[in-house]
């Protein structure tokens, strides 16, 4: 079943379903009507599924980018449009106006239904998911965008607390207010502790030699690693009480996401493996085979009025908080976020079958959500598009004229660079085999005169020409540069005396040859540099940054808070270039080569003014 889904919904082009909707479905399907498991197997599959429910919250935990959060802390005096605009202080209020409105709503909904506990239903309510908003806004360009930044931040904020929220109020009501409530702070000092911990063990030059040695082949130290500090925090949570290994497992991913930078893709790669590859589907096709549409009885006649007055409900406790971007975005984007926002998938599943473990959920109320799980991660992402359409033809792009292997190498990198890319492709078959990919591709000739007023071409939009051969390159370079006086072209020439022709137009021309060279070149000199660069260009980037801040303007480099993650290598002025010092002045207009994380580099822009 874990195998099919995924393959059913790409054969039948819904690849934008969220496979776990799929599973829960099948395991339904499957579990009431064509197999009957006996008590071992079952006893198995709930482990391997509790295994899922482990993984799920510790991917939760490692999806949160901490360095983020941090960024988005006040550091200055706060007034209404400085308030508005920091991500972070948006997203806290958003989570307490929700919680607010969520509460009103829980006592409003058991006029329809007998809800055991007013707070817990409002807690379950109130939840969002990480996992469905990231995708989204990764596939519309707008991860590292002012608005993503304000729902991803949001969406976290949401997420941290609700599980906090939940952890305390399920064990309150297990136990009452007994000092159980003191372990499960010191599952906050544990956190800490490790915190500090790997924070010196990280700098020790003979633990980092053998981790690296030990990283790759049979060892996989990392991953073993990984897996210890899950069951380090899990069976320390289970020991307080079973209701806290949602919380011990986001924790181990939360200390885990402060701490991968470099390494992240490719621990992130080898951790999904075995998350959505394996424990996590198990526990979605069992979340389906648990479902009992019979529960639903306990409703009587109220059934649809409960199942949709609760619909609306999910929606609006999103939604109303949401207009706080009303005045940075517009009312239609605001509430098109609200509506994103308000979609529910692991977490709200999670903590409703805790609350039917304790006996303050029924299982009707428990059905009820898991239904509305579905329906929310299909109807909000679907809804946000409708409302907030991309206009993938305005604004920044970068248009690449030809379909080759390079170009779509290149969309693939700058995808993960948040930017668009659009190619254009004369071939009918190579179209659209570059369309089945999932890239943006426009049928077109690059020789077209009207193909650059139909896609909207800007004066800021660069231009790359990977024709397929010299001269396709140089007619379709002089058409840009003679017919539209574009100025941001790129191609590749394959020599000297094409090079130059193109940059006597005022083209920029690669030459191939002298790229490999310099390749090459490198991987003798300089191999270890040249692969942390090259293998490493999914967490960290080079972006030239114009200082426009007056407060900048005169200061000294070493009296600017530089982010931890970013360093500042070369400074232009004019038509010089300078290595910078601590005594360095900088000056309005100078332009910054800044090297870090897509986190460092955005805060460098924010205080630099752009």
């Amino acid at each position: 079943m874990a195998w099919f889904t995924p393959m059913l919904l790409s054969g039948i082009k819904m690849r934008k379903v969220p496979s776990v909707i799929v599973e829960i479905m099948l395991g339904f399907v499957i579990g009431h009507y064509l197999i009957e498991f006996d008590s071992t197997s079952l006893e198995i599959l709930r482990f391997l599924a509790l295994s899922g429910f482990v993984f799920l919250m510790f991917l939760s935990g490692l999806e949160i980018d901490i360095d983020q959060i941090i960024a988005s802390l006040p550091r200055r005096r706060i007034s209404i449009s400085s308030y508005l605009s920091n991500p972070l202080l948006v997203g806290m209020t958003h989570f307490g106006i929700a919680m607010i409105f969520s509460y009103i709503a829980a006592w409003w909904l058991s006029g329809f239904a007998e809800i055991g506990n007013v707070w817990y239903f409002s807690l379950i309510m109130v939840t969002t998911s990480v996992g469905i908003i990231l995708p989204v806004l990764k596939n519309r360009g707008e991860i590292s965008s002012r608005f993503g930044q304000m729902l991803i931040i949001a969406a976290a904020v949401a997420d941290i607390f609700s599980i906090l929220l939940f952890t305390f109020t399920a064990s309150i009501l297990k136990n009452g207010f007994h000092f159980e409530l003191l372990l499960i702070l010191a599952l906050f000092i544990v956190f800490y502790l490790f915190y500090l911990a790997g924070q010196k063990l990280k700098h020790v030059p003979a633990l980092k030699k053998i981790t690296y040695q030990l990283s790759h082949a049979a060892s996989q130290i990392n991953v073993r690693s990984i897996i210890l500090l899950i069951l380090i925090f899990v069976v320390i949570a289970q020991y307080i009480g079973e209701e806290v290994i949602l919380l011990g497992a986001f924790l181990s991913g939360l200390l885990l996401s402060a701490f991968l930078h470099k390494e992240r893709s490719l621990v992130m790669i080898k951790l999904d493996g075995m998350g959505y590859g394996f424990f996590i589907p198990i526990f979605f096709i069992m979340v389906g085979y648990e479902f009992d549409p019979a529960a639903f009885s306990e409703f009587e006649d109220s059934l649809w009025v409960f199942l949709i007055a609760l619909l609306v409900v999910l929606f609006l406790i999103k939604i109303i908080p949401s207009l706080l971007w009303y005045r940075l975005f517009g009312l239609r984007k605001a509430i098109s976020g609200g509506f994103l926002m308000s979609s529910r998938l692991s977490l709200i599943i999670a903590a409703s079958a805790i609350g039917l473990q304790l006996g303050v959920i029924s299982p009707g109320i428990n059905a009820s959500f898991v239904m509305m799980a579905v329906a929310t991660c299909l109807l909000s992402p679907t809804i946000f598009n409708t409302l907030s359409p991309v206009k993938k033809l305005e604004g920044t792009k970068t248009i690449v004229i030809g379909g080759s292997s390079t170009a779509v190498l290149l969309s693939r990198r700058m995808h993960l660079h948040s930017k668009q890319i659009v190619i254009i492709e004369k071939d009918p078959a190579r179209y659209k085999e570059i369309k089945d990919k999932g890239l943006w591709v426009i049928h077109g000739d690059g020789l077209d005169r009207d193909l650059y007023r139909k896609i909207k071409l800007q004066p800021e939009n660069y231009v790359v020409v990977e024709g397929g051969s010299d001269q396709i390159n140089a007619e379709v370079s002089k058409l840009l540069r003679n017919e539209f006086q574009h100025e941001r072209v790129i191609t590749r020439s394959g020599s000297l005396k094409i090079e130059s022709k193109l940059k006597q137009q005022g083209v920029e021309a690669v030459d191939a040859r002298r790229v490999m060279a310099t390749t090459i070149e490198n991987l003798i000199v300089r191999p270890t540099t040249y692969h942390d660069l090259v293998e490493s260009f999914e967490n960290f980037s080079m972006d030239e940054i114009p200082v426009l801040n007056k407060e900048i303007d005169g200061r000294q480099v070493k009296t600017i808070p530089f982010h931890k993650d970013a360093i500042l290598m070369i400074i232009k002025r004019g038509n010089e270039s300078y290595i910078p010092h601590g005594e360095t002045y900088l000056r309005n207009g100078d332009i910054l080569h800044v090297f870090g994380t897509d986190t460092a580099l955005e805060d460098t822009r924010k205080k630099m003014g752009e």
